[in-house]
């Protein structure tokens, strides 16, 4: 998968710092998180967009909206609140290509998706609640972007249900759509995250990126997904999880973020090539505490090499045979006179 100038495969993870609304409605809030996630090394930001007048029904905008989480008297005003405009995305556009961060948002209705279709934005993420919505869904991919698909909420049937679709669609390259797991609890408990579902994703979509959706406040759900398969991680970030608003308090900060994007080249590194072999770094200590077989008195030349009796096991091993080799110079002659100074080698005996 390729969303700009970032290649997406099993040795380029991605990771996307959700900032969501966690910007309070603050244009220059919103510009000051997009410049530390790019500090703590995410390669992407990404906001919602919500048109609230045609999402919600009259009865649930106009809903009153009491908690100490609201920016406005009623849910429709709170959500109007934490929206920014068609110019305030431009602004961001410029401000996150100044920065050389990739930024992207959520649509959560075709009106919302035309309005970042003008935008021209490289990539859409769709949310749990949408994965049965496939009318939004179609309308996007026709925008031929990359397009990231979390599972929160659904069932097998639901992600069949896409999977299929898209595989099956006429002109469509499937490689341009990833699925994350998700758990739309908002945080996740450790009992709900079912992380083992990474595995059955990739069995049922091996040609498709697998990504991880986060709402747990620790970092090693990530790591767990990482060896499990995963290359796309979405995490919720904020600068401060005591702000308001829902979202802050399974966010990371920024020393969360920073870690979690430098733990994740680390974990890359530590898997390995599954082969076994002796690193050169590793020859040293080897060495050093390894054992090998030492006479333990001088040995004349002609003389029979007795296990106990003029050789045993010791440190370092140096060049010397190993104690797997004991056995066989059990009673060997030594062909020279060996010292306690040298291990015994193979040529030292017949």
């Amino acid at each position: 998968m390729q969303i700009v100038n970032k290649i997406i495969n099993n040795d380029n993870h991605f990771i996307i710092a959700e900032i969501g609304h966690n910007h309070g409605g603050n244009l220059d809030m919103c510009k000051k998180m997009f410049r530390i996630a790019k500090e703590c090394g995410a390669d992407a930001v990404k906001l919602q967009k919500r048109n609230n007048k045609t999402l919600y029904t009259k009865a649930f905008y106009d809903k009153p909206y009491d908690n100490e989480n609201s920016f406005g008297n009623t849910y429709g005003e709170h959500r109007e609140a934490l929206e920014f405009n068609f110019e305030q995305y431009k602004e961001l556009q410029v401000h996150a290509k100044n920065l050389n961060i990739i930024f992207f948002a959520t649509a959560f209705d075709i009106p919302s998706a035309d309005f970042l279709h003008e935008l021209d934005m490289p990539a859409y993420k769709i949310a749990s609640a949408d994965i049965t919505n496939i009318p939004l869904i179609r309308h996007i991919y026709q925008f031929q972007k990359p397009m990231i698909i979390s599972t929160g909420g659904a069932t097998i049937e639901d992600i069949d249900r896409v999977y299929l679709m898209l595989r099956n669609s006429i002109n469509i390259e499937i490689s341009n759509f990833a699925f994350l797991h998700c758990v739309a609890t908002y945080p996740n408990h450790t009992s709900e995250l079912n992380l083992e579902f990474i595995k059955t994703m990739k069995e049922k979509m091996p040609e498709l990126i697998i990504g991880y959706s986060n709402h747990h406040p620790a970092l090693f759900t990530n790591y767990i997904v990482y060896v499990m398969g995963a290359r796309i991680f979405e995490i919720h970030f904020t600068l401060n999880r005591a702000s308001k608003g829902t979202d802050h308090a399974f966010s990371l900060e920024p020393k969360g973020l920073e870690s979690l994007c430098e733990d994740l080249w680390r974990v890359k590194q530590s898997i390995g090539t599954g082969d076994k072999s002796i690193l050169e770094a590793e020859k040293a200590a080897i060495q050093k505490m390894g054992k090998a077989i030492w006479p333990i008195k001088s040995i004349a030349k002609g003389e029979k090499i007795i296990p106990g009796e003029n050789i045993a096991l010791k440190t370092p091993m140096l060049d010397g045979l190993k104690p797997y080799e004991l056995s066989k110079i059990n009673n060997k002659i030594a062909i020279y006179d060996l010292s306690t100074s040298k291990p015994i080698k193979e040529g030292d005996y017949e």
